[in-house]
């Protein structure tokens, strides 16, 4: 792994401010002995006193809390420089602790207080420049300093730049991924309602046939054998129409292709032969030209178809009823009429099945609605749009 990897890593935070703030005093020392080689101790502490000693570190060691008190530190660094350069000798390098602090400032989003405090320091240099009589920075230099002052000032403001929009990126980022998650979310509920819902409706369609049909069995099992092998048989064809429709349902979760064929308005011949092996004879009328329909709004309207006949054939005492498909416009209705009265007195569209139907309509962008007929009996009517 290099070097630079494992530093970046264990150098973060606090440990990193420690480490520049080291780094700058060991800098300085090093440049302030270096000038000083060939002289004696004695001689090296009066070129540099104690203070300038005090001062390199009061000036590095204040980076330590660069990040907490940005302005605060800026403000002691640049009182540190203003006081070491003007009494030591030879010059140390601190005033690169306050080119950090004053990039520092910059990049914490203080911009306003990193010019102030940039405007100050190039001022107070400048009072120096004029009032001690020797020309420290030799005629452009103080232009140049106001330049670096300027530059760092700058990238400071870019580096804070660029953290606000990593964060503004990394936010949305998350809030896409939340955001993906709840779509994942809602359409696996949106998948086992609908799949709960067919369930309900081929269970229920069929095995009330089924009930229906085993009644009559039973019923003339000896006074009329023909007419209890005839609902026998319709037992056997209507329990394979379970099965058939619980595999096509159940393959969807298995993510399995089957040969079935999809439920929809093509197969209500079907539907309406097998509530009449069940008694109920079952009128089929269709309006308009029949036209291709979205498989969402075809098997909408065959469920819906369904699980009406469901209810006739378990809570109505009607032997017959009336399917209705009309083709107008942009949209689909189906009506569904029986003559009533209720057999079971079970108030009708009280119960789930009319609830589903509704659901069904309403996530197609349609309505339904469930209720008496107009010549009595009871009606259920659903409008499906086909875009």
């Amino acid at each position: 792994m290099p070097l630079w990897s494992v530093l970046s890593r264990t150098l973060r935070g606090g440990r990193a401010d420690a480490a520049l703030a080291l780094g700058l005093f060991a800098l300085s020392a090093t440049y302030v002995l270096l000038l000083l080689e060939g002289r004696s101790w004695q001689s090296a502490y009066e070129r540099v006193p104690g203070s300038g000693w005090t001062l390199t570190v009061i000036a590095c060691g204040a980076l330590y809390w660069r990040r907490r008190r940005p302005v605060t530190v800026a403000v002691v660094v640049s009182l540190a420089c203003a006081a070491y350069y003007p009494m030591t000798e030879p010059d140390g390098p601190i005033l690169l602790a306050f080119i950090v602090a004053l990039y520092t400032v910059a990049a914490e989003g203080r911009t306003v207080a990193a010019v102030l405090v940039g405007a100050a320091a190039l001022g107070v240099m400048t009072y120096g420049e004029a009032t001690s009589g020797i020309n420290h920075l030799r005629n452009s230099g103080l232009y140049l300093m106001a330049g670096w002052f300027v530059a760092v000032v700058a990238v400071g403001g870019v580096a804070h730049n660029r953290r606000a929009y990593l964060r503004e990126y990394e936010c949305r980022l998350a809030e896409a991924v939340r955001t993906r998650e709840e779509e994942a979310r809602r359409r696996a509920i949106e998948e086992r309602l609908r799949i709960a819902r067919d369930l309900h409706d081929v269970l229920g369609h069929n095995i009330s046939l089924i009930n229906v049909q085993a009644a009559a069995a039973l019923h003339g099992l000896r006074r009329d054998p023909s007419g209890a092998e005839s609902a026998l048989t319709a037992i056997k064809a209507t329990s394979k129409d379970t099965l058939r429709e619980l595999r096509t349902t159940l393959g969807v979760l298995r993510q399995v292709d089957d040969d079935a064929p999809a439920a929809g308005l093509a197969r209500l011949a079907e539907l309406t032969s097998g509530a009449s092996a069940a008694g109920l004879t079952v009128r089929a009328v269709t309006e308009g030209a029949a036209r291709p329909v979205p498989a969402e709004v075809d098997l909408a309207a065959y469920r819906i178809v369904q699980e009406s006949l469901t209810n006739v054939t378990r809570h109505s005492a009607a032997t017959e009823a009336t399917v209705r498909v009309r083709y107008a416009g942009d949209a689909v209705r189906v009506e569904i009429d029986d003559p009533g009265p209720s057999r079971d007195g079970v108030s009708p569209g009280s119960g789930n099945g009319v609830r589903g139907m509704r659901e069904r309509a309403e996530a197609l962008g349609g309505e339904l609605s469930a209720g008496p007929g107009p010549g009595g009996g009871f009606r259920v009517s659903a409008r499906l749009p086909l875009s």
